[in-house]
């Protein structure tokens, strides 16, 4: 898909949205559109307040309203800020705004973005704003300031201290504390050589990875001072990369450190994509608007070209420095591994992690984003760690081995008698041929093989395919193939895809070995070996880590 606008027009397409949303909902009697999370008040607010002060934004709303509603707002908002420079939470905001915004405890995560944000909305609209809001901004803006939340040492290279260090610059250089300046200069250059010789612990981290874009392009647009603007033009080069290697049509392939239920199993955290490689339709769901719609850092050519751009598949091989509860172990690494073709990527992580709220995403088979449709475009099977909520597709246990190679994923699973028995699944909707073993379908441009051990349930829902199946020895084997290679091997549609693979049955033996010969006639053996440990053969012949590389 094509998508013949400018960045900018992008941006005012995002604005133009969420300020007409913005105008069309009832202001609640608190004061506040939300009251889940104190900052989309924030969002809504800024983007009602663009539209209605910049003719350039098409807007059918009664301009003079939506200003003045989105600075009522606005007051409402820094009125509740902790300004006692007495308090443990001096400078913070509730995050959510139960019972009352002013009975809600604070919290010390709003601030870390809004507030840099905050300081880059009140000096692109100081002319705009009324004085009132304009002073009401600049006393809030102090009070962060003074709050010194972000003046902390680089030591764990994550989301937090990217947006410490970004604070320190815009902060730093806003009320000419050349100290703070020259810490948030020293902290960017720390935090830089360290992802480009390590890695970053939060792969595929979303929203985060978001975090780490946005505070660094707000310091970006604000920075007077060259050299430090350079520096971070070299950072946003990096998080533009990385986010290139493993996009695909407004996807995020790979294994994930951190998911929500908005970033799988469909990308809907899609806005800052949508603005940089416009592939896609702007969806008409927006759980994060987030600052999408101001910031923006046009990447170089060479990673806008490799997202755009999947002529040939390609197999991305990565080291990853493991990160355990607070502590970074850049000599530990976890190894991830993607196959990427223009029209399907699967892959994950090597090696089971319990990360930060155990929500490490360990494999999956992705396709391109379609925003026009209500389906997932992500495919999966996990066995359920004891601690997961009720119908939540996240929290996998640690009983899973996998193998990555090309376009085929093998995973087993062995779980305990104190474990859950069974293994839960979701397929994107398509055009699926069931069998007793297996699912056999075409979703978008791609036939998909996916082979159960054991028995399983299906149950077709509005946007997906949830699938269980019960057992204490179970396994997953799936295989994708395009059209195009189908059509090779004379495969013409889906029954005639499923009359193929419905023969080609991995073989299961005890001890979880499995082996499969796939439509290439590369046979894979995913295999115990000594000890119980996990030996991974393709062809019998050992994987090479050594191929495996930082970037």
């Amino acid at each position: 898909m094509t998508i013949l606008t400018s960045i900018q027009q992008r941006q005012d397409e995002i604005i133009t949205r969420i300020a007409t949303a913005a105008y069309a909902q009832p202001i609640m009697s608190n004061g506040f559109l939300f009251e889940g999370d104190v900052r989309d008040n924030f969002y809504y607010a800024s983007y009602l307040f663009a539209a209605s002060v910049d003719s350039a934004i098409t807007f059918e709303g009664d301009r003079t309203a939506a200003k003045d509603k989105a600075e009522r707002i606005f007051h409402h908002l820094l009125e509740i800020q902790d300004q006692n420079p007495a308090s443990e939470t001096y400078g913070h905001w509730p995050l959510n705004l139960r019972p009352t915004p002013q009975e809600a405890s604070k919290n010390t995560l709003p601030v870390e973005l809004m507030g840099s944000l905050m300081v880059y909305f009140a000096q692109r609209y100081q002319e705009q704003l009324s004085d009132a809001l304009r002073e009401a901004f600049e006393t809030s803006i102090r009070h962060i300031y003074n709050s010194n939340f972000y003046r902390k040492p680089v030591t764990y290279f994550g989301h937090h201290e990217a947006k410490y260090t970004a604070a320190k610059l815009i902060f730093g250089q806003r009320y000419g504390d050349e100290a703070l300046v020259a810490d948030g200069y020293e902290s960017l250059r720390l935090t830089l050589a360290r992802i480009k010789e390590h890695g970053m612990t939060e792969y595929g981290g979303l929203p985060w990875f978001w975090h780490w874009v946005q505070a660094f392009t707000c310091a970006w647009q604000l920075i007077e001072d060259g050299e430090i603007r350079h520096e971070l033009s070299r950072m946003l080069d990096y998080l533009w990369n990385e986010r290139a290697t493993f996009y695909l049509g407004g996807a995020w392939v790979g294994p994930h450190a951190r998911i929500w239920p908005h970033d799988m199993p469909k990308d809907t955290n899609v806005l800052h994509d949508y603005v940089q490689f416009g592939d896609f339709q702007l969806p008409d769901h927006m759980p994060r608007t987030e600052y999408a719609g101001f910031l923006v850092y046009e990447a170089p050519l060479a990673s806008r070209q490799k997202a755009l751009h999947r002529a040939e598949p390609v197999e991305i091989k990565r080291q990853i420095p493991k990160q355990i509860g607070t502590a970074v172990h850049e000599k530990d690494f976890l190894h991830s591994y993607v196959y990427l073709t223009e029209s399907f990527a699967m892959g994950g992580m090597w090696e089971r992690i319990r990360e930060f709220d155990n929500e490490q995403h360990r494999w999956d088979v992705a396709f391109p984003l379609d925003t026009t449709q209500e389906g997932v475009n992500h495919a999966y099977f996990f066995h359920p760690d004891v601690e997961q909520p009720e119908g939540d597709l996240r929290h996998q246990s640690e009983y899973t081995e996998v193998l990555f190679h090309e376009n085929v994923i093998m995973a087993s699973y062995a779980i305990p008698d104190d474990q859950p028995a069974y293994i839960k699944g979701c397929l994107p909707l398509g055009e699926w041929v069931e069998e007793p073993h297996g699912l056999f379908g075409r979703v978008g441009e791609v036939y998909m093989a996916v082979y159960i051990q054991q028995a399983y349930d299906r149950e077709v829902l509005d946007d997906r395919i949830f699938v269980t199946s019960r057992g204490r020895a179970n396994a997953v084997v799936v295989e994708c193939v395009d059209q195009v290679m189908a059509a090779s091997y004379g495969i013409s549609d889906v029954h005639h895809f499923a009359d193929r693979m419905k023969s080609k049955q991995p073989q299961y033996v005890p001890n979880n070995e499995i082996s499969y010969t796939s439509l290439s006639q590369q046979t894979l053996l995913l295999a115990s070996g000594p000890n119980q440990e996990i030996s991974r053969l393709i062809n019998e012949i050992p994987i090479d880590w050594s191929s495996y590389t930082v970037a």
